[in-house]
């Protein structure tokens, strides 16, 4: 076989190795940052004195005013919403549950 063939053929071989290893070091990082990110979500919902019935209420709420064109402020992250269900108290000085909340609250007005 002709010597440039061989180089070529040997230099993409090299190239494609490299390549695959790439892709599977970028899918161990996508994954890594996945699983942090999954951390900080729980550890914002466990830092929030919340049942999961209650939880689950927010997020069904918060999905159903997205699909409604309801759309609350962009800036504002999961955490934070969190955070301001946790600081709306509720009789006794306990977080008020889910369905005691005004529906505005996650309005833009």
């Amino acid at each position: 076989m002709n010597p440039k063939i061989e180089k070529i053929t040997s230099e993409i071989d090299k190239l494609r190795t490299k390549i695959t290893s790439s892709q599977n070091r970028l899918r161990e990082l996508e994954r890594q940052k996945t699983e942090l990110e999954n951390a900080d979500i729980v550890a914002a919902v466990r830092g929030v004195e919340i049942a999961p019935d209650e939880l689950a209420a927010f997020v069904q709420m918060f999905k159903e005013k997205q699909q409604g064109g309801i759309v609350p402020n962009l800036d504002t992250t999961a955490t934070d919403i969190v955070s301001e269900t946790a600081e709306t108290t509720g009789k006794g000085g306990k977080p008020a549950k889910i369905t005691e909340m005004e529906d505005d609250s996650l309005d833009e007005n």
